[in-house]
């Protein structure tokens, strides 16, 4: 695996980027945006995704960064019940559903795979200081 040296270079961050981006789109015109308490549960849901990947990147060690991922991990979950809401309330169309539901489950099949790559690794302390 290559080195990656920050973490927008993560692959589940980049997807967490864009389904960030989704969210905030789909929550943001009709009787979508006037559902306050869902829009902000799933803005923050979507938010924690790749906010937990960048902060557990900076973290100190290896496993505390997967705890940090498992976060991440835990609040797509989140997210993807929250899209059933918005499916049976009628906020999202079926297709709607469909590409936000994939996108998630895309993030936390990449997360879990993440977790699983640095389980295998041997455990060390990160040196952040070299540049």
């Amino acid at each position: 695996m290559t080195t990656i040296t920050r973490f927008e270079e993560i692959e589940a961050w980049q997807t967490a980027r864009e389904l960030t981006r989704q969210i905030y789109t789909l929550t943001r015109s009709g009787q979508f945006a006037r559902d306050f308490g869902l829009c902000d549960q799933m803005r923050r849901a979507a938010v924690s995704v790749l906010s937990n990947i960048a902060e557990g990147f900076e973290s100190r060690t290896t496993s505390l960064f997967t705890e940090y991922l498992g976060r991440a991990k835990a609040s797509a979950g989140e997210l993807r019940a929250q899209a059933y809401v918005a499916l049976d309330t009628g906020y999202l169309t079926q297709s709607e559903f469909d590409g936000l539901y994939e996108l998630c489950d895309k993030c936390s099949r990449q997360i879990s795979r993440f977790m699983q790559y640095l389980a295998s690794q041997p455990k060390t302390i990160r040196d952040d200081t070299a540049d």
